[in-house]
């Protein structure tokens, strides 16, 4: 009869350490702090703070209440290993071991979090992609890329908003302005930053030759206090209104309430034209502007934050951090971590969870 012993000791072994790292012991004090302060009848006379409190406490809680899960789950599965053992039950060897690898799937999880430890790692993400070197591939590529990166958001449960498109000439679009909000976004989405190359037999070539085409993801954090970071004065700003370019439908509503708005110090320039009116529209556009702006103080200011939007690279050859290649194989690999997917259609569908947890882990190696 099989063993799990070992298994569940190395399990049980993982779990303590992810005691050490999550700060299970000064998470349950800050729990009962918070609980306090989410309780108090006067916190929504500042809902910012209010939103704030409400955030970290959930986040807190899930946290807590999935390491409790874990615990319970191996002393479950511990408790069936001796049961078996003592009387020789082959009959729950297959319910141990779905419980040890279930087991092993959720711990392997949780040490994702270790990872995410940076200061705005557990933020929402404020995203661009422009269509690079390859004409209207390049255009298409863009599309296919903010497809993705909405397949990624569903499948997580985050939430994903297109803030502006620019539509491409004759195919695809030349760039746009989305939003993801979801715990870890910007942290899991650092490793999408810089430019992907696509290599295919084109749709748009006639004779059915291979191209290379290329886009760029760019990423900053969403902060919650933008008026601590920033200070925005209406008179470094241009606001300019337009209709909505393009057809709409799975990109945008077409209104005519579409906001521009250039910041005139820094050359930033953000749009917004989801929204259905020009007010709302451009209080979803200042909130980007004060998340693009507060990440260029803080790079500024802080080295160590110098990363935070990535260097800026030319979307063309050579530059490219990860390839996805439909002809004449099929295979994407990421030219920083080594790792290679065979499976291109479920990348492109938004399964980009091995490719994220590579990077982390190698980004991590870097800094060691």
């Amino acid at each position: 009869m099989p063993d799990f012993s070992n298994d569940l000791t190395l399990l049980r072994a993982k779990l303590e350490e992810a005691h050490g790292y999550l700060r299970i012991g000064e998470l349950n004090s800050l729990r009962v702090d918070l609980e306090k302060t989410a309780a108090a009848p006067d916190l929504w006379d500042d809902p910012d703070r209010a939103r704030k409190v409400n955030r970290e406490l959930a986040e807190l809680t899930e946290d807590l209440e999935l390491f409790t899960s874990l615990e319970l789950a191996l002393e479950d599965a511990d408790t069936l290993q001796q049961l078996a053992s003592e009387e020789g039950d082959e009959s729950l060897v297959p319910e141990i071991a779905d419980m040890v690898m279930s087991l092993t799937t959720k711990i392997d999880a949780l040490e994702l979090r270790s990872l995410l430890g940076g200061e705005h790692d557990s933020s929402d993400a404020v995203c661009e992609l422009h269509s690079g070197a390859g004409g209207t591939d390049a255009q298409d590529w863009a599309e296919m890329l903010l497809a993705m990166y909405q397949g990624w958001a569903e499948r997580r449960g985050f939430g994903f908003q297109v803030d502006s498109v620019s539509e491409g000439q004759g195919a695809g679009i030349s760039s746009a302005d989305f939003t993801i909000v979801g715990r870890n976004a910007y942290g899991l989405l650092q490793s999408e930053r810089g430019v992907h190359r696509l290599v295919r037999i084109s749709p748009f070539d006639s004779d059915a030759r291979r191209h290379t085409a290329f886009a760029q993801f760019k990423v900053v954090p969403l902060f919650d206090a933008v008026s601590e970071e920033v200070d925005i004065q209406e008179k470094d700003l241009r606001v300019d209104t337009f209709r909505s370019s393009g057809a709409g439908g799975q990109h945008v509503n077409v209104t005519d309430s579409a906001v521009r708005i250039t910041h005139l110090p820094t050359g930033v320039v953000v749009s917004c034209q989801n929204e259905r009116s020009q007010h709302q529209n451009k209080d979803r556009a200042m909130q980007i502007l004060a998340a693009r702006l507060a990440d260029l103080k803080r790079a500024e200011r802080e080295a160590e934050l110098a990363g935070l939007a990535g260097d800026h690279q030319k979307a063309e050859w050579g530059s490219q951090i990860r390839s996805y290649v439909l002809h004449p194989y099929q295979q994407v690999k990421d030219d920083r971590t080594g790792v290679t997917v065979g499976n291109v259609e479920a990348v492109l569908g938004g399964d980009l969870d091995e490719l994220m947890e590579a990077y982390l882990r190698w980004r991590r190696c870097q800094h060691i």
